[in-house]
């Protein structure tokens, strides 16, 4: 067995506080595991990995063997999303079933916020965001974003941004992440005519 790599920046749950799921999750191990990907491939997440303590098939690497179950029982999901590594770990539940199966129902949750409008994918993905050693630009500048002149006036800036809203809107084909990188470019060129 190896020692699970955890990603820095996420606190571990102490031993003695981790407990059986509750209400029973309802699905095998590899299921618990399936779904993960499951959930990742609806998100187009790329460059999908997860880790455990356990040692994993060959044949379907993202599954610990069946008959393994580690003292430490975390499991971690790494990938891309959106161009930007994100780690998903938990280690709250005693079997790595249920750390599993409870990661695939949190990403599940975040895609149904995107799809029903409550708060964007972008934003609630913050916290899973891996630490860098120096700050990554987040994307192109808000002037770019809009397709604007740097020095832009508030008119221009405003019909722009008012045409990049309708073009990535979710409810025109558009994505939550999009249209929020839109709104964010738009009160930032703003801002700084103030």
């Amino acid at each position: 067995m190896s020692d699970l790599d955890w990603p820095a920046g996420f606190e571990r749950t102490p031993p003695a506080e981790r407990t059986r799921y509750p209400h029973g999750f309802r699905v095998s191990q590899t299921e618990a595991f399936d779904s993960i990907l499951e959930q990742l491939d609806q998100m187009d997440a790329v460059n999908p990995r997860v880790e455990t303590a356990a040692p994993h098939t060959q044949r379907h690497p993202h599954r610990p063997y069946q008959d393994r179950e580690p003292e430490d029982p975390g499991v971690v999901v790494y990938c891309d999303l959106d161009g930007e590594g994100r780690a998903f770990p938990c280690d709250r539940w005693t079997t790595l079933r249920d750390n599993a199966r409870a990661i695939a129902k949190y990403l599940e949750a975040k895609r149904a916020l995107d799809r029903y409008g409550v708060g964007t994918v972008g934003s609630e993905f913050e916290t899973q965001a891996l630490p860098g050693d120096e700050p990554v630009a987040t994307g192109p500048p808000p002037h770019e974003v809009l397709g604007v002149a740097p020095d832009a006036p508030e008119s221009v800036v405003k019909g722009a941004a008012r045409a990049r809203k309708k073009e990535t809107h979710p409810d025109n084909g558009g994505s939550t992440d999009a249209f929020q990188r839109v709104v964010e470019a738009e009160e930032a060129m703003l801002e700084g005519d103030s």
